[in-house]
């Protein structure tokens, strides 16, 4: 509980960069109004092999309390094994397995390297499994951040921010028990090593993902990105 407090003192620092809690408050309300999410999305954080991190903890923590409500039947954990060789949403979900969710209801996305991906390649595993209600649910700092990349391109995802005061509310138990093991990747190298810090900043503006054409609905943005050799046609998705 420690942590998940100073994971709430790091957030309201940078408070200004991020969804205020009542507008966070807002979101939770109207997705209690309209039902219950297809999916969530849950963005990673790396994992030392030894324990959860703040961010982490709150991120899972949130996600488990929205499934426990019942506003999603179905969770999505997203990030490869990025900075440490501990697959970020295979960590996850064996945490959120070990609280209880139920593993048919969990699902990973282990491809996704920064958060513009998280977003894109969890919502066409989404897609793929065919959930059409899909919503981001993380801490306000990093939904604000790839927030304007979904509504650029118009993707049908909501937003639930974590509300920290709800948060501290439920489940004070200790950190799960997991083997972090499960989660190992074993042909990994560090995205440092791989990428120069110039490739990694445009990874994060979405720079190096490729879109598939039937989420592109703004022409515009679509004869870009196919102009940037950024786009899976149509025709190559049949293929």
């Amino acid at each position: 509980m420690k942590l998940l407090i100073k994971y709430s003192l790091c957030i309201v620092f940078l408070s200004s960069c991020a969804f205020s809690q009542k507008k966070a408050t807002a979101y939770l309300q109207e997705a209690k109004e309209k039902g219950p999410y297809d999916a969530i999305i849950v963005p990673g954080v790396p994992h030392d092999g030894q324990s959860w991190s703040s961010t982490m903890e709150g991120r899972v923590r949130w996600a488990k309390y929205l499934y426990d409500q019942g506003l999603t039947n179905n969770i999505i954990y997203s990030g490869g094994a990025v900075y440490s060789e501990y697959s970020e949403a295979k960590i996850m979900a064996e945490y959120g397995k070990a609280m209880g969710i139920p593993s048919g209801h969990i699902f990973t996305d282990t491809l996704a390297e920064h958060s513009a991906e998280n977003v894109y390649y969890s919502y066409r595993l989404a897609k793929e499994n065919g959930f059409e209600k899909v919503a981001l649910a993380t801490d306000p700092f990093q939904a604000k951040q790839v927030y304007p990349m979904i509504k650029k391109l118009g993707l049908p995802i909501g937003l639930l921010p974590i509300v920290f005061d709800t948060l501290k509310t439920v489940d004070g138990n200790p950190e799960p028990i997991i083997n972090p093991d499960l989660a190992k990747e074993d042909s990994f190298v560090s995205i440092k090593e791989r990428e120069s810090f110039w490739f990694r900043f445009q990874g994060t503006l979405g720079k190096q993902i490729i879109f598939y054409e039937d989420d592109i609905k703004n022409k515009r943005l679509l004869k870009k990105y196919k102009k940037d050799g950024r786009v899976i046609s149509t025709s190559e998705q049949v293929n």
